[in-house]
């Protein structure tokens, strides 16, 4: 692809840093109402279905069967995998402890980026970064009491960190994978890819069975009507940056992520973090940063 503008990267990150960041409280705010796949999956099919619809309209060339293949394979991974189980794990963890257990992305995309054929193996600070954000988790997760700080759930941390894990491998595989010349399609194919998976998710784990939707309220609505918009908006923009940067300046939005959502939780829902939460997170913090500072 031509080198892009500064512009475009400055709007880019913007998008991927604080829309992303915010996305979290309103998926909180939805998901307590709404089946999360169902959610999930209405806001990549109807993110999908314009992305595709822009693309045809600018004249995109028609995606081959091999397009096809692999902006499925990416939207399993990141679109159902990776956004699809935080979905699900925001019903049993507050907002802003769930974007910093995603925090942990850009240490499995250096990991994803190293293992893949003729990967380069990460340097020293790279591997040291790695094992102290293991160890944040590890201690972000006990669920012994100390100094006052009850664990967090078990079940919803380990659904985060299985999601962030295929996010990281959809994203190292989306820089390399064959797709459309057109960014726009092939953005708006791995969301429909994404949103067949989440609905068969979706009637498989049976959710919508007795669900009442006369009981959603407004905010809910509002909430999934805010993801679906400006959350796609955020993900094209992520996929646009795994080719005009690199996976790894990309993924830096997880440790930005948290920030917005720790201080929306604060203000907006009542969330309250502990001083031992917050010291497990400021230690995933530092392992992030020094994946990502070279």
């Amino acid at each position: 692809m031509s080198r892009p503008s500064r512009v475009a990267l400055v709007a880019a990150f913007a998008a991927v840093y604080v829309i992303w960041g915010s996305t979290y409280l309103a998926i909180d705010r939805g998901v307590a109402e709404i089946p999360p796949f169902f959610m999930a999956c209405v806001r990549f099919l109807a993110g999908g279905a314009v992305f595709v619809a822009w693309a045809a309209h600018r004249g995109a060339a028609r995606p081959t069967a091999r397009d096809w293949a692999a902006t499925a394979l990416i939207g399993l991974l990141m679109a159902a995998g990776g956004n699809g189980l935080v979905s699900w794990a925001l019903l049993r963890l507050p907002s802003g402890m769930g974007a910093l257990l995603v925090g942990m992305v850009p240490l499995w995309v250096a990991l994803a980026d190293w293992l893949r054929p003729r990967g380069a193996r990460p340097p020293a600070r790279v591997i040291a970064g790695l094992v102290l954000g293991f160890a944040g988790v590890a201690l972000l997760v006990n669920p012994a009491e100390f100094a006052g700080a009850r664990g967090i759930d078990r079940i919803g941390a380990g659904t985060i960190v299985v999601a962030s894990l295929l996010w990281a491998a959809g994203s190292v595989y989306s820089r390399y994978a064959p797709q459309p010349s057109s960014q726009a399609l092939s953005s708006g194919m791995q969301m429909l890819g994404g949103a067949a998976v989440l609905g068969c998710m979706s009637l498989t784990s049976g959710e919508l069975a007795g669900h009442d939707w006369r009981a959603v309220s407004a905010t809910a609505f509002g909430a999934w009507a805010y993801v679906a918009v400006l959350g796609s908006v955020a993900y094209g923009s992520y996929l646009w940056l795994l080719k005009a940067s690199t996976p790894a300046k990309a993924a830096t939005y997880a440790y930005v992520n948290p920030v917005i959502a720790l201080v929306l939780g604060y203000f907006v829902a009542n969330e309250v973090l502990s001083s031992w939460s917050m010291g497990c997170s400021a230690l995933v913090l530092v392992a992030v940063l020094l994946v990502v500072s070279r």
